[in-house]
């Protein structure tokens, strides 16, 4: 008997601010998340994901264990456990790790990818969270280097995103449950989905040509809508009118305008023209009509991204906006290429390009960022969750004043402004 443990390394970091309030098995990413896209992978009982526990906690859609350590020990040929790193990529490395063997932990890049281990040994680790990786550190197993690749950055969730979508989605079934009005337009029918509940408005187009569509439980396309394969419309999203392409879209996320090779965590608002392009957006993000991420260099350059406290060259030539969740933009609101937008944001200088890094909850009038209240941004954030039926939490709520006070400490401040108005200036370090 096999089961499978999930886990989170110490590089979540590297992925924020998309990974400020979640895990990364929790992370949106081609049709489900990666948590459940191993899980298909393997096609193994869960037996347990080890996470930060405030991040965790926020996660409401986590998948339980499906069984418990002692139904795998004792007896001959005693249960081993699969281990693998959320961040990483399934393929043809996993062949290795498949096959019955002895213990052994395989690494590439110099990060865990993988472990093939008894259930005994991993055991004493079970339900350590993070310190979970030190535990595979210290076992004495033999180390197998191979050819694992990682989403190590926000901007890998958007190069590897099309290509996720593609293998997810090609599967089906293509059934059509949902309501589809007879002046709605399918091309390629025969790759495209609409789930129970569903509704696909007059003069909606659905164009399936270029990949597969799947239309989620509830959700509705509406009229004039324009959806490229491969997409996923999740459970209860709206799409406004516009066009949508080769993106991922969560749950309760009402979009109109153009979004193009993007992801949508969920519970996001969109609710009218503006682009959003080669971009990653965390959960209740909500962007003021006019909003636009700039995702081409006018050189079509290598776009490069701030990434703790440094840059580092994408090697992509589009790469958009990183959004962190609960961030708000005002009208006209514009997003330069590779921007990092933090956890919490309030940004409203329409008209002007925001700064390209913007700390957690940051309140910038187009002129100067300053510090958010905490207590303010609490209760926004009360006000948009219960909007959905999906209140704010004490998980959530002990996480986000976690983050407040860990970014007050980095920008050197012990206590919050008086109030919203600009308080310092806070601008990234000019680049190496």
């Amino acid at each position: 008997m096999r089961a499978l443990v999930l886990f989170e390394d110490r590089h979540w970091a590297s992925l924020r601010p998309l990974t400020d309030l979640l895990p990364v098995p929790a992370l949106a990413f081609g049709g489900s998340h990666l948590a459940a896209r191993w899980r298909q992978a393997l096609a193994l009982p869960l037996l347990s994901i080890e996470a930060r526990a405030g991040a965790l906690a926020t996660w409401r859609e986590r998948p339980a264990p499906e069984t418990a350590p002692a139904s795998l020990r004792g007896g001959p040929g005693a249960a081993e456990v699969l281990v693998v790193n959320a961040a990483a990529l399934p393929g043809a490395w996993l062949d290795a790790v498949r096959e019955p063997g002895s213990p052994a932990l395989y690494t590439c890049c110099g990060r865990i990818a993988a472990a093939r281990l008894p259930i005994g040994l991993l055991e004493p680790g079970l339900g350590q969270g993070e310190r979970f990786e030190d535990l595979l550190e210290r076992l004495d197993a033999p180390r197998v280097d191979l050819g694992a690749s990682f989403l190590a950055y926000p901007w890998h969730l958007v190069e590897e995103n099309g290509a996720a979508l593609e293998r997810d989605l090609a599967a089906g079934p293509f059934e059509k449950h949902g309501e589809i009005h007879r002046l709605a337009a399918l091309e390629a029918p025969e790759a495209i989905a609409i789930e129970e509940g569903a509704r696909i408005e007059a003069h909606a187009v659905l164009d399936a040509r270029g990949g597969p569509i799947v239309v989620r439980r509830g959700a509705r396309v509406g009229a004039h809508t324009l959806v490229s394969g491969p997409c996923l419309i999740g459970a209860g999203s709206e799409l406004l009118g516009g066009a949508v392409a080769r993106s991922t879209i969560g749950p309760r996320c009402f979009i109109a305008g153009e979004v193009e090779a993007s992801i949508w965590q969920g519970f996001g608002n969109k609710r009218h023209h503006g682009f959003v392009g080669n971009s990653v957006l965390g959960e209740w993000v909500n962007l003021g009509a006019l909003t636009t991420t700039s995702n081409l260099k006018n050189n079509y350059g290598p776009v490069r991204v701030w990434v703790e406290g440094r840059e580092i060259d994408s090697g992509l030539a589009k790469v958009g906006a990183f959004i962190g969740a609960h961030t708000k933009t005002g009208i006209g609101s514009l997003l330069p290429t590779g921007a990092v937008i933090g956890t919490g944001s309030n940004l409203f200088g329409g008209g002007r390009f925001a700064p390209k890094s913007v700390p957690p909850f940051t309140w910038w009038d187009g002129e100067r960022p300053g510090e958010h209240r905490l207590d303010a941004f609490l209760a926004t954030a009360r006000l948009a969750m219960a909007r959905r039926e999906r209140p704010l939490g004490p998980a959530d709520e002990q996480a986000l004043t976690a983050l407040f006070e860990r970014s007050a400490a980095e920008r050197g401040a012990s206590e919050p402004g008086p109030g919203p108005a600009p308080k310092r200036a806070r601008r990234a370090p000019a680049a190496p």
